[in-house]
C-alpha cells in the first residue's frame, strides 16, 4: 500500500472514531432528557406508529404536528456558497412562525475537519453526509442539546457563545430567547444581536423551536439533494427540500471576490489575462458538478422526492422576489405572513450608495443578480462556460460568445424558463 493510500485511510478510520464518539456523547444527553409529550391529541398515522412504546410514539406525535394539531414543515434550504442563500434565507427567518437556523453543519465540518467538505472521497463523504443528517434530524425534533457534542469549547448548562452566526437567525434574537428585541423587529442587526442577548441559552431555543409551527434550516453543506434521501423518506419528517440554485459563473464571481486568499491564482487570472498553470480547476468544477448531479435527480422527479422537492433559480428570486416567495409558500402549503411581506419590501431595493456587507442581505436584487457580468474577465467566463456548458443549459443560463456581449447589461443571461415543483 502507498504511503497516500496509507495516510487517506488512517484519517478516514480517525473519523469514523471521532464521529462515533460524538454521537454517543449525543445519544448520552439525549437519554438523560424527560420525554415529550404531545400538546395536542392531533390525529397519527397509527400504521407508522404502532409497534412503538407508548413514551416513543408521544415523542413521534409531537414531531410530527405543532401546538395547533397541524402537520409541522420541516423545511431545508439547500445551497451553495455565494449562491444567494442568505438573501433566500431571510424569506423563512422573518416569518412569524418558522423557527429558523442558519448553517447549523458549520460544527459539524469544524469537528470533522475543516476541509472535509470539499473532499470527493467517497468514504470521507458519507462520514460527513452521516454526520450532518444524524444533526439535520435531532434539530428538525427542537433538539438544540444534540448540537452540543460539536461545540467547542463545550456548552456550561446548555449556554453557549459559540453558536455559529447565532445573530442570523431571528428566532435566536427574540424572546423566548432573548428579550432585547421583539417578535415584530424586522431587521436585527447580527453584530448587535450578539451583544445585546449574550450567552445563547439552548433550553430556551429548544422551547422556542417547539412553539413555532415549522422549522427551517439553511445549509451550504450538503452538496447534492441525493444525500438527503434517508432524511426525506423518514416518517417522521415532513422535509421540503428548496433547492437553491445560482449562475455557475456569477458563484465564481462572487467567491473570487469574497474569498481571495483561496482564489488568489484566480483573481491574478483576472488581472492580467494569463490563466496559471497551476489553477485549482475545481474550485469551479465542483460547483458544476454538483449542480448537474443533483438537479437532474431533482428534475427527474424520483418517487422519494414527490411533493418534497422544488428547485429555485437566484435570478428568478431577485428580480421578482414577491412572486417567487409566494411560489415557494404555495409549494410549502403555508401562507406568507406579513413579516415576510415587509422585509421584501424593505430589504430588495437598496440604493447603489449603501455599505454593502459581503453576507449581508440588503440590496437592490434586480441588480445584483447579475451585476457579476462586469466584474469577470471574458477569458475566465469563457473557460468555466467550457467546463460547466451542461449544467448552464439544464439551468437556462445563456452563453456569451464576446466581451462586449458580456458587459451588455440590457441583454441577460437569464432564459425565461419554469421549473415547477414537483407535487
Amino acid at each position: 500500500m502507498s504511503p497516500v493510500m496509507n495516510c487517506s485511510w488512517k484519517i478516514i478510520f480517525l473519523l469514523a472514531l471521532a464521529l462515533i464518539a460524538i454521537q454517543y456523547k449525543a445519544i448520552r444527553n439525549f437519554s438523560t432528557k424527560p420525554v415529550h409529550t404531545c400538546p395536542t391529541s392531533g390525529p397519527l398515522n397509527c400504521t407508522l406508529m404502532q409497534d412503538m412504546e407508548p413514551q416513543d410514539r408521544a415523542c413521534e406525535e409531537y414531531s410530527l404536528f405543532n401546538y395547533n394539531g397541524s402537520r409541522k414543515t420541516h423545511i431545508l434550504i439547500l445551497a451553495t456558497t455565494r449562491s444567494g442563500s442568505s438573501f433566500s434565507g431571510q424569506l423563512f427567518n422573518q416569518h412569524s412562525d418558522i423557527f429558523y437556523l442558519y448553517e447549523p453543519l458549520y460544527h459539524v465540518q469544524v469537528a470533522l475537519l475543516p476541509k472535509l467538505i470539499l473532499s470527493r472521497n467517497p468514504a470521507e463523504r458519507r462520514i460527513m453526509m452521516g454526520a450532518n443528517r444524524d444533526l439535520l434530524r435531532s434539530l428538525y425534533d427542537c433538539d438544540l442539546y444534540f448540537l452540543e457534542s460539536y461545540l467547542k469549547p463545550q456548552p456550561t448548562n446548555h449556554t453557549t457563545l459559540k453558536l455559529f452566526r447565532r445573530g442570523a437567525s431571528k428566532a435566536l434574537c427574540t424572546p423566548p430567547v432573548c428579550s432585547a428585541y421583539g417578535p415584530a423587529d424586522i431587521n436585527i442587526e447580527e453584530n448587535t444581536c450578539v451583544k445585546q442577548c449574550g450567552l445563547l441559552n439552548l433550553t430556551l431555543a429548544s422551547e422556542s423551536c417547539k412553539e413555532r409551527g415549522h422549522v427551517a434550516i439553511k445549509t451550504v453543506r450538503v452538496p447534492e439533494v441525493g444525500d438527503l434521501r434517508a432524511l426525506v423518506e423518514d416518517p417522521r419528517l415532513n422535509i421540503k427540500v428548496i433547492q437553491l440554485v445560482r449562475d455557475p459563473r456569477g458563484i465564481l464571481t462572487s467567491r473570487i471576490e469574497t474569498f481571495p486568499d483561496i482564489y488568489r491564482l484566480w483573481r491574478m487570472w483576472r488581472a492580467t489575462n494569463r490563466k496559471p498553470y497551476n489553477l485549482d480547476e475545481s474550485l469551479l468544477t465542483t460547483i458544476c458538478d454538483d449542480f448537474l448531479n443533483s438537479v437532474s435527480l431533482g428534475l427527474s422527479r424520483p418517487p422519494w422526492l414527490k411533493g418534497k422537492y422544488m428547485m429555485v433559480r437566484y435570478e428568478d428570486l431577485a428580480r421578482n422576489p414577491r412572486k417567487k416567495t409566494e411560489e415557494i409558500y404555495d409549494f410549502l402549503g403555508m401562507s406568507m405572513d406579513s413579516n415576510v411581506e415587509e422585509w421584501i419590501q424593505n430589504n430588495t431595493r437598496g440604493g447603489a450608495s449603501e455599505v454593502r456587507d459581503k453576507f449581508g442581505t440588503v440590496r437592490d436584487s434586480a441588480a445584483t443578480a447579475e451585476s457579476w457580468r462586469i466584474k469577470i474577465s471574458f477569458d475566465i467566463v469563457l473557460y468555466a462556460q467550457r467546463q460547466c456548458e451542461q449544467v448552464l443549459d439544464l439551468l437556462g443560463y445563456r452563453m456569451v460568445n464576446s466581451s462586449d456581449e458580456l458587459k451588455n447589461m440590457s441583454f441577460s443571461l437569464v432564459e425565461e424558463k419554469p421549473f415547477p415543483p414537483f407535487l
